[in-house]
């Protein structure tokens, strides 16, 4: 379809023909995009040609068997592509606020397991009328365009947004079921390690996360050398802790993980003065539709009594980077 300059409009278009553009756009395909939209491939295909005749050009260039997108459809796409999302993220959120109150956040399963689901219950019993709703999930989500209110993160501060909210820090640790050292062997210096399994993320090794390896813990106190009994390797850091609490070895632990089960002495600190820092801290990061909604201030102050608590079960030395409250 070719268009001359004369037949360019300078109106804005309208946007009721851009969800189908977007969805032949991402199947590349007519018929695929027309069943999920419920219409007829005719229909979507008419949407297609009234959105070109006002853009002005070829948005998409049409073979026997496939079409794919042209210059300006690309260009249209990454707006398009953008914009979609965050209309719709608006509009969950205009239906919200006019039904129930309702806080949405995003955080890493391990996370979500060992320190804030069995924190939940007393912000529950304090805000009965505040649903939650987590999505455990390693991938990172984009608080501008997603329909989430918070996220909290693992990592260093130079990866961080400026307006990320430091919530604590961690050291690494040694911890061990009480029932294990009571039926093994003693485990009263660095070395005595050697006479149990050790419990190790599998990937630890190939990845961002080797300051969190028993080699790393080895060679930090002299050990260059040492091979412990056997290796117990798993894929998340909730599921070492499971095993270390069912007695099956010694897992070098992030404490602020695992300091609920420090305190009610489900898991013990055989070595407390071997403690290792790390380059890591957890933080809080607010997204800019949701930072005035009662709700979600309720919950920020929330997480940060939890916070400083955390911060003084595990002696954690005041830090300036920590803000004990919201603006």
């Amino acid at each position: 379809m070719q268009h001359s300059q004369t037949h360019l409009r300078t109106r804005p278009i309208s946007a009721g023909h851009l969800r189908a553009f977007e969805a032949v756009a991402r199947h590349l395909n007519f018929r695929a995009a027309a069943e999920e939209m419920a219409l007829t491939q005719s229909a979507v295909s008419r949407q297609i040609q009234s959105l070109e005749q006002e853009v002005g050009v070829s948005l998409f260039l049409r073979h026997t068997r496939a079409v794919e997108l042209t210059s300006a459809g690309t260009q249209l796409l990454t707006a398009v592509s953008q914009s979609l999302p965050r209309i719709d993220g608006a509009v969950r959120q205009i239906r919200q606020s006019a039904g129930r109150r309702a806080v949405s956040v995003t955080t890493f399963a391990s996370f979500a397991s060992m320190w804030m689901i069995p924190r939940l219950e007393q912000f529950q019993r304090d805000h009965p009328g505040i649903d939650i709703r987590i999505d455990a999930s390693d991938s990172k989500v984009d608080l501008e365009i997603a329909d989430v209110d918070l996220a909290l993160r693992y990592g260093p501060k130079a990866n961080m947004p400026p307006e990320a909210i430091r919530l604590f820090g961690e050291q690494l640790t040694p911890v061990v079921s009480p029932w294990l050292l009571k039926a093994g062997p003693p485990l009263l210096k660095p070395a005595d390690v050697a006479q149990f399994a050790l419990i190790e993320a599998g990937d630890a090794h190939h990845t961002h996360l080797a300051w969190l390896t028993w080699r790393r813990w080895f060679d930090e106190h002299g050990l260059h050398k040492l091979q412990p009994q056997r290796w117990l390797y798993f894929n998340y850091a909730y599921q070492m802790v499971q095993a270390a609490l069912t007695g099956q070895g010694v897992v070098l632990a992030r404490l602020p993980l695992v300091a609920e089960s420090l305190a009610n002495g489900d898991l013990v600190e055989p070595l407390p003065k071997m403690r290792m820092e790390s380059p890591m801290a957890y933080w809080l990061i607010v997204g800019p539709r949701s930072a005035q909604r009662p709700e979600i201030r309720a919950f920020c102050e929330w997480l940060m009594v939890q916070s400083r608590i955390t911060r003084q079960t595990i002696g954690e030395v005041p830090d300036p980077d920590t803000v004990d409250q919201m603006d």
